[in-house]
């Protein structure tokens, strides 16, 4: 198996007169969970249908386990569980024959597992999946998405619409479980809090761009949430290395910045200001900064 599972260069796509990516370049490695962020329409699934080869690389290049996912579909989708959004399942079927249909493309099928998790989940096997509840459907796509114990578990936005338990059994059954064996995971979310609580690495994508990625817990130490003040009449932030955003509060100025925290108090000192707080910024908050829009926030 190559360093890098999965390759991405300058990939570029258009429809029509919009550009879905622009340039996005990135790699994947054994053994950790990625997570991709944006809001809708920030090109996170048109990113996912290129490494599943459901879309071709007409601008850049796309390799999953060395290979042209386009050109090598058996090779490469035989070691891939996916989910989709719309957790797309014969309607007709029961969980029983979901499983048995998804077994025969997969001869690396763990049905001893398949059966665990069913039991884990409380899934009645004889259930038609036409009549599962959305968290049932959730749950039962994802048993078939990873009971071949793929080598790469791709997810569109799995915790979309459900309740915070699922929720819950499903990012720690299942995404940590194909991390802590030594596969790897990618899941495209925009429900910050999850991605925080799973992730070993992020990319974060806006209009298309990869605006930011790298090891998760590194993200959040580089950037910091800041109150300042530069005298009572101050009407702006002196301009200093490293300010994303500034909000002004009362007599104070609200800052997100980019850099060591000693850095920039040492800036915001020399320039006559003062730090009143301090602390680490959330995702949401570095989104924000980034791409300059909120994430939707799903109340539970």
């Amino acid at each position: 198996m190559p360093d890098n599972i999965v390759e991405v260069q300058q990939l570029t796509r258009q429809f029509g007169s919009h550009t879905a990516l622009d340039h996005v370049s990135l790699k994947v490695r054994q053994g950790y969970v990625y997570g991709l962020v944006g809001v809708n329409g920030a090109g996170k699934t048109t990113l996912i249908k290129h490494l599943l080869g459901l879309l071709r690389a007409k601008e850049g290049t796309v390799r999953v386990f060395g290979l042209d996912p386009a050109t090598h579909p058996v090779e490469v989708l035989r070691r891939i569980g996916y989910l989709s959004e719309e957790r797309e399942m014969p309607e007709w079927m029961s969980i029983h024959e979901l499983m048995r249909y998804t077994a025969a493309f997969h001869p690396r099928w763990d049905h001893s597992y398949a059966r665990s998790l069913l039991e884990t989940f409380k899934l009645d096997g004889k259930k038609k999946v036409k009549h599962l509840s959305k968290g049932m459907r959730a749950q039962a796509g994802l048993i078939a998405a990873v009971s071949h114990r793929p080598d790469l578990l791709l997810l569109d936005e799995p915790s979309t619409g459900l309740d915070p338990v699922v929720r819950k059994d499903i990012l720690n059954a299942i995404v940590r479980t194909v991390a802590d064996e030594d596969r790897t995971a990618i899941f495209s979310s925009h429900l910050l809090d999850e991605v925080e609580m799973m992730s070993d690495y992020v990319f974060m994508m806006h209009q298309g761009k990869l605006v930011l990625h790298g090891v998760l817990d590194e993200i959040k130490q580089q950037h910091q949430v800041m109150s300042i003040r530069f005298g009572n009449s101050a009407m702006e932030v002196p301009s200093f290395e490293g300010v994303l955003t500034v909000e002004r509060r009362g007599s104070s100025f609200h800052v997100i910045t980019y850099g060591l925290a000693e850095q920039t108090a040492h800036q915001v000192s020399a320039l006559g200001g003062e730090v009143l707080q301090q602390r680490g910024a959330s995702l949401q908050e570095i989104f924000v900064a980034r791409a300059g829009r909120e994430l939707l926030v799903e109340s539970n």
